[in-house]
C-alpha cells in the first residue's frame, strides 16, 4: 500500500458520497466542504492508519457536531466506505481499513448520541 493508494481510496469514497443523494447535502449543504483543503486532511488519517504516518493533525468530532447526521448517516458513510475498499484493496489491507472505518464510525455516532444506551 503507497501514499497514491491512499489517495485513491479518499477520492473513490468522496466521489460515491457526493454523488449519493443521502450524503451529499451533508457534505454540499451544511458542512460547505473545501476538497481543496478536506482531501489532504484525509490523506492523512487514512495514511495514518494504513501505512503508520502521524501527519494528521486535527479533531474531526468538533466539524461534525453541527451537522444534522442520523444513524443512516453513518450506516451509508461505511457502506460506500467499504465499497471504495473494496473497488482498490485486498486482503490485510482491505480489512484493516474496513476495521478502522466501523471503529471511526461507531465512535462518531457514540459521541453524537446516536447509539442505543448513549
Amino acid at each position: 500500500t503507497t501514499e497514491a493508494d491512499i489517495k485513491t481510496l479518499v477520492d473513490s469514497f468522496y466521489a460515491r458520497a457526493l454523488a449519493d443523494p443521502l450524503l451529499k447535502p451533508v457534505f454540499v449543504d451544511f458542512a460547505h466542504i473545501d476538497l481543496r483543503h478536506h482531501l489532504p486532511q484525509l490523506y492523512d488519517f487514512w495514511s495514518g492508519i494504513l501505512l503508520g504516518t502521524s501527519r494528521y493533525r486535527g479533531f474531526p468530532m468538533r466539524q461534525h457536531f453541527p451537522l444534522p447526521l442520523g444513524l443512516e448517516h453513518f450506516e451509508r458513510w461505511l457502506e460506500l466506505f467499504h465499497e471504495a475498499v473494496e473497488a482498490h484493496f485486498e486482503g490485510p489491507v482491505a480489512e484493516t481499513a474496513k476495521r478502522h472505518s466501523l471503529h471511526v464510525g461507531r465512535v462518531f455516532a457514540g459521541r453524537l448520541g446516536l447509539l442505543e444506551g448513549q
